[in-house]
């Protein structure tokens, strides 16, 4: 069994989806079906916090409109879900006053609802989107590392949970917790560790897009099926690590009660789902993953060849060449503002070519204000997302930050 929660416990969830647009689809059809395993496992609404920018059941793309499916022929995931937080209200800042609890903040935001958690609550939250080095995107800003792990840490200072446990989904993910407490009673679990992408999953011909993502849909086909009370944390990331064949899903912070079960993170402690147990559990394989960075291109490609008409062909072979154009245009600016950053053709190689361990967070962070602000905004354009290794890179080669702003700008003005 798992821990024995006092009479005054509460069991808290915050879940996320931090992008917007039909070939996203995947991260709010995971935080849908997120819901519904919180919701059926006896966590009460008024304790669930939902953010997701809800374009997508709505679509005009959606060929079951009101309908959100996790995988071909699933269930609808969208009924009843809550709404919280949508749109322009999926923003970093309210993400971290919501998980810190702060009302005041978000007053007449939304639904207003925060994590109102206390010192023998236990706090769930899972995230899914796209991330870079200790980063994770939000439909028009991000989230660094460095500002989350404040705010666990003021949680715990401030005795806001017992536990906590965080699930995050994106390319990079673990990245984002390298430099977690391991003493301050949160474990995560990440879908890949700080170099390499996640995987979007469960194309669909109907929907012309991924259902899924790898790392996400594994946890949650896995809380559907077993009974909570009886697979523990540890379980639970041991099945997903197995089970995930594309990314190395990882493990960070307090170990110490990673043998507690799974129901008292994602229910109510009284193990209310009912299922097969972890020893009998089988997972169906993934034969369609394909890394989070090539989903737009394919997703396109895909629907060239299934187009029925000449006049969507060549719309679609447009839409091809635009987003080819883009990310061409986005590479040979990031490599303009590196050659007038760098000293050598050695430095530049360097910068260009070593994956990025970001240490150096306050520069880093500035330079990553400002290619978004002036060049291309990283939480709305993933292609640019993938190049702000670049950035930290030119800050660990300790180019200063006013520098590196300053030739963003003149390259963009000339470029863009």
């Amino acid at each position: 069994m798992g821990a024995v929660c006092t009479a005054e416990a509460k069991h808290w969830a915050l879940i996320v989806a931090g992008s917007n647009s039909w070939y996203n689809y995947r991260h709010q059809a995971d935080v849908c079906h997120a819901y519904q395993i919180l919701h059926k496992n006896g966590i009460p609404d008024e304790n669930i916090v939902v953010m997701m920018y809800d374009d997508i059941a709505h679509n005009k793309f959606n060929p079951t409109p009101g309908v959100i499916i996790n995988k071909p022929g699933g269930k609808n995931v969208y009924l009843g879900v809550l709404r919280d937080y949508t749109k322009e209200e999926v923003t970093p800042k309210n993400f971290l006053n919501i998980l810190k609890g702060d009302k005041e903040a978000m007053k007449g935001i939304g639904s207003g609802k925060v994590i109102d958690s206390g010192p023998n609550d236990h706090v769930f939250v899972y995230f899914t989107d796209h991330g870079a080095p200790k980063l994770i995107a939000f439909p028009d800003s991000v989230l660094h590392s460095q500002d989350l792990l404040e705010a666990i840490n003021y949680m715990h200072k401030n005795k806001k949970f017992a536990r906590m446990v965080f699930y995050l989904e994106a390319c990079e993910s673990g990245s984002m917790f390298v430099k977690l407490e391991k003493d301050i009673n949160v474990f995560a679990t990440t879908a890949a560790n700080p170099h390499e992408s996640s995987y979007a999953c469960y194309y669909s011909k109907k929907y012309q897009t991924y259902l899924g993502d790898v790392y996400s849909v594994k946890w949650m086909e896995n809380s559907d099926k077993v009974d909570l009370s009886e697979e523990s944390l540890l379980k639970q990331f041991e099945i997903v690590k197995r089970e995930t064949k594309t990314s190395h899903v990882e493990k960070y912070g307090d170990m110490a009660f990673d043998h507690e079960d799974i129901d008292d993170y994602q229910g109510d402690g009284q193990g209310k789902s009912s299922g097969i147990t972890p020893e009998e559990y089988r997972s169906e394989p993934i034969t369609d993953a394909v890394p989070a960075p090539n989903v737009h291109l394919n997703i396109l490609q895909n629907r060239l060849k299934d187009a029925k008409s000449d006049e969507e062909k060549l719309r679609i072979a447009k839409e091809i060449e635009d987003l080819i154009e883009l990310k061409e245009g986005i590479r040979s600016t990031v490599e303009e503002i590196v050659k007038h950053c760098t000293s050598s053709d050695e430095q530049m190689v360097r910068v260009l070519k070593k994956r990025a361990d970001p240490e150096d967070l306050v520069c880093y962070k500035k330079a990553v204000t400002a290619f978004s602000e002036t060049c291309y905004n990283v939480g709305k354009n993933e292609h640019a997302l993938r190049y702000v290794y670049v950035l930290s890179n030119l800050c660990e080669e300790k180019i200063p930050a006013q520098k590196i702003a300053a030739v963003i700008k003149q390259q963009c003005e000339i470029l863009i």
